[in-house]
């Protein structure tokens, strides 16, 4: 692999916009919209952690920036820009750096953001990516967790449950001869551009599943949340799956779909925000504490675990 100096020049040089000063400089120089509050996301991904040795490093790359994404999504901002460090094994093939930045490339170009700056160095032990997203809301119009409301409904967009049953047959303990569930998993579908603010009084992505994540908007607004399991909305190819399959969606993680606390008689315009963006309506916050979730049966369910665990 070539030098620190000539793996930027090559690589991550050409994906730097104005502001990044083509990489040359110690600090990007960043003006921000007139009139714009700036929202600030980092997230990390590590080989054996948060992706598999030897998988697709342009899809490696595209889920960096859309973790972030998805954050940015959740507190109702655009995306701006972004940061990027590196640190990569001496001895990885040249070409893995190329399909990377291919992968940069192709979401700057979706998402319309631009390489700010960053870090690079080597690692002793796999790769280890961050990136740090940039982004710009109206004053005053960034989506907390703490915002719901007892008495508001509880959405979702998309589906639950696919990335984690895509992420089971990336290490080979389920069939996908489709590969819809991979893919699902390797490549998530951030949510940005939904103009909810005024619309959802609260809003968090699912990135460390759906229960978990619920979990922290309760924390947040001293309330409590209650389910039905029935109601949250299963891909063709989950549904299909049964109930075989139902605490592993609700706890799996990585789909990066919006939880969205909607205060009634919002409904028409949280659809109408989201256009071709399937939402529903799974539950409603009341007073209390906690996350019930109902199964068909009208019990409450018990998990193993609520969701990812980090630690």
């Amino acid at each position: 692999m070539p030098d620190e100096f000539s793996r930027i020049a090559r690589y991550l040089a050409p994906l730097a916009g104005e502001a990044g000063l083509g990489l040359k400089d110690d600090a990007a120089v960043l003006a921000p919209p007139p009139g714009r509050e700036l929202v600030l996301t980092v997230d990390q991904m590590l080989e054996g952690v948060h992706f598999l040795s030897g998988e697709d490093p342009a899809l490696i790359a595209r889920k960096l920036l859309r973790r972030n994404l998805s954050d940015l999504a959740a507190m109702g901002a655009a995306p701006l820009g972004y940061l990027l460090t590196t640190a990569l094994p001496v001895a990885l093939p040249e070409d893995w750096l190329a399909g990377f930045a291919a992968g940069l490339r192709q979401d700057q170009e979706i998402f319309n953001i631009e390489l700010l700056g960053g870090d690079s160095s080597s690692s002793l032990h796999g790769i280890a990516l961050t990136a740090t997203l940039l982004g710009t809301v109206a004053p005053g119009a960034a989506l907390r967790r703490n915002g719901a409301r007892a008495g508001d409904e509880i959405w979702v967009t998309g589906t639950i449950g696919d990335a984690v049953l895509g992420l089971q047959a990336r290490r080979g303990q389920r069939k996908d001869p489709t590969g819809f569930f991979t893919q699902r998993s390797l490549l998530p579908a951030p949510r940005v551009g939904l103009e909810l603010a005024g619309i959802v009084s609260a809003a968090i992505d699912v990135s460390d599943g759906l229960v978990q994540d619920l979990s922290h908007i309760v924390e947040e607004s001293g309330l409590r949340a209650v389910i039905e399991a029935g109601l949250v909305p299963a891909s063709p190819a989950a549904a299909a799956l049964g109930e075989e399959v139902l605490q592993a969606r609700l706890t799996g993680g990585d789909d990066y779909e919006l939880i969205l606390a909607v205060p009634p008689g919002r409904a028409e315009a949280l659809k109408a925000a989201c256009g071709d963006l399937p939402v529903t309506k799974i539950g409603a916050f009341e007073p209390g504490a906690g996350v019930c979730v109902l199964s068909g049966a009208g019990t409450e369910m018990a998990f193993k675990s609520l969701g990812w665990k980090h630690f």
